[in-house]
């Protein structure tokens, strides 16, 4: 399953827009319950004004919040902010730590975050359990797990760890475009003769079609050309593509 998901997503990374670690961790940190494409719209400004922890944790709190507003739970997310970036200036002198016991002492941070920060920011390989990693591993029968860490355990062990980020980016793109929470696209899905969940969803090839999403949706075959012939997310914006659902 992992190969046919390699060959559907050879452009797959991660969505969330970042040039340095404590960048990915701020945005991942902002992504909780809402949108990649969400957190994308609003870390320009915000690195811009904070693009250090040292800056970050000289913040004005009221200032913070307004830039991160759009990303909702906005107070939340600001103490979280605050925190982490203290904390990095304080114990870390001002870096992002490499080591996921370090990572998940900062506010606002768990394992979720902590594995998609190693992985993409520092090469080291980890298991992103978000809420599409969670119910594709479910219905592929990879585990019957439904706490994110039992998943992450359990899933670790089906695959050699040099391939967990790129399994976790593969999974997740899968569950954005196809594998719907409500109504999957099995119809239209590379692993339906695999997946013993099969059938859940929409199989009528024509009708499940419509149902895909982001690049892969009906009406977008030239922004798909062009992530398959490797365009940057930036790069395609810049170009004027939208990259929402």
């Amino acid at each position: 399953m992992h190969r046919l998901l390699a060959e559907a997503y050879p452009y797959a990374v991660a969505e969330l827009d970042f040039e340095n670690p404590f960048e990915l961790l701020v945005a991942t940190v902002l992504s909780a319950q809402t949108t990649d494409v969400r957190v994308n719209s609003i870390t320009p400004r915000l690195f811009a004004r904070y693009p250090d922890a040292l800056a970050m944790s000289q913040a004005e709190r009221g200032a913070l919040e307004e830039l991160i507003r759009p990303t909702g739970f906005f107070r939340a997310k600001t103490d979280s902010l605050l925190g982490l970036s203290a904390a990095l200036v304080e114990r870390h002198g001002g870096q992002v730590p490499a080591r996921l016991e370090d990572l998940v002492k900062l506010a606002g941070v768990g394992r979720k975050t902590a594995n998609v920060v190693l992985g993409n920011a520092f090469g080291v390989p980890g298991i992103t359990v978000d809420t599409h990693f969670g119910r594709l591993a479910n219905r592929f029968g990879w585990t019957a797990e439904t706490d994110p860490v039992k998943v992450e355990h359990a899933v670790g062990e089906l695959f050699e760890k040099r391939d967990w980020t790129m399994l976790s980016h593969r999974v997740v793109f899968h569950g954005r475009r196809v594998c719907h929470a409500r109504k999957p696209a099995c119809g239209a899905c590379v692993l339906a003769k695999l997946c013993p969940s099969s059938g859940i969803g929409e199989e009528i090839p024509a009708k499940a079609q419509k149902l895909l999403k982001y690049e892969l949706a009906p009406g977008r075959e030239e922004l798909l050309q062009k992530m398959l012939e490797g365009s940057t997310r930036r790069e395609l914006r810049a170009e004027g593509y939208g990259l929402d659902a």
